[in-house]
């Protein structure tokens, strides 16, 4: 009975991974539920279930949420891009259909956004983080460098919520590793929502611990999944815990607008170089990465 449960766990873990991979992938298309079904070779029913099991929402919530997300980053990043451009890149089957959603996620609609409404709309979502109001850094001198990354393979737990409750899914990875006799590995963090434009407890955050060699390890609990390849700008910094979210910011308000980039749908994501970063009031390295293309 254990096996089977344990098959069934990794199983359904993996179907929702790939339906999410899937939606990432095609974002800017007409995504079709049941030729995802049929690709997958499960029936439509099964498929929303296991989705809402693992991701605590529905399909739709979720390709609602990514589409918004993208289009948010759109408005600043494409500074030449009219509305029904970024519409289309989007998958938006009308013009007035977007700005109706767009209206009802944000509180107003794309052109207020764009000429500034996002500045206000995310300072009061870091409002939410008694902690992150705590950080006095400034990033103005960081430059990025521009880098081509394989697909990383990483074990996580996923985390609904940007908050307190981030600690304890550490702690769980942290007890895996040393059960396991883990000597050598990274931790990562993977955003599939951008945390400064999505209120923080519904935020999807994703703890990653990337293993350099992983032939002897047992994850019958922490399932698998890969960090998507592609181009990113990888920013190297020195930060405490509570800098992170303002960072986040400004690469996506301050440094992304003014960059000439376009930032694609692929989840941010950063890897931490000390292994106890968990340490609230610590400083340490990281690296953070976006995915970008010109």
């Amino acid at each position: 009975n254990y096996l089977m449960k344990k098959e069934t766990l990794e199983k359904r873990t993996k179907i929702a991974n790939d339906i999410m991979y899937y939606i990432y992938t095609h974002i800017e298309t007409n995504i079709d539920i049941e030729e995802l079904s049929i690709d997958l070779d499960i029936s439509k029913f099964h498929m929303h279930r296991v989705f809402k099991e693992i991701f605590g929402r529905n399909i739709y919530e979720s390709i609602k949420s990514i589409r918004l997300q993208k289009a948010s980053n759109l408005l600043l990043t494409n500074r030449y891009s009219t509305i029904s451009s970024i519409v289309n890149s989007c998958g938006y089957s009308s013009q007035s259909s977007f700005i109706k959603i767009f209206k009802d996620r944000f509180g107003m609609s794309p052109k207020e956004w764009k000429n500034g409404g996002y500045k206000e709309y995310s300072n009061e979502i870091i409002k939410q983080s008694k902690f992150a109001m705590k950080s006095k850094a400034n990033f103005d001198n960081i430059t990025p460098t521009i880098v081509k990354m394989k697909a990383i393979e990483s074990y996580y737990i996923r985390n609904r919520g940007y908050n307190k409750n981030i600690e304890e899914t550490w702690q769980k990875l942290q007890t895996w590793v040393l059960t396991n006799n883990i000597k050598q590995y990274k931790r990562a963090a993977l955003f599939h929502d951008n945390p400064t434009i999505t209120p923080l407890d519904e935020c999807q955050y994703i703890a990653c611990i990337i293993v350099d060699d992983d032939k002897n390890i047992k994850s019958d609990r922490i399932p698998k999944f890969k960090i998507a390849e592609g181009v990113y700008a990888k920013f190297d910094l020195k930060a405490r815990n509570e800098d992170l979210l303002p960072f986040i910011q400004w690469v996506y308000h301050e440094w992304l607008p003014r960059s000439d980039y376009e930032t694609t749908t692929k989840p941010s994501f950063a890897i931490y170089e000390s292994v106890d970063f968990i340490k609230l009031d610590n400083e340490y390295d990281f690296s953070f990465y976006v995915s970008i293309n010109y």
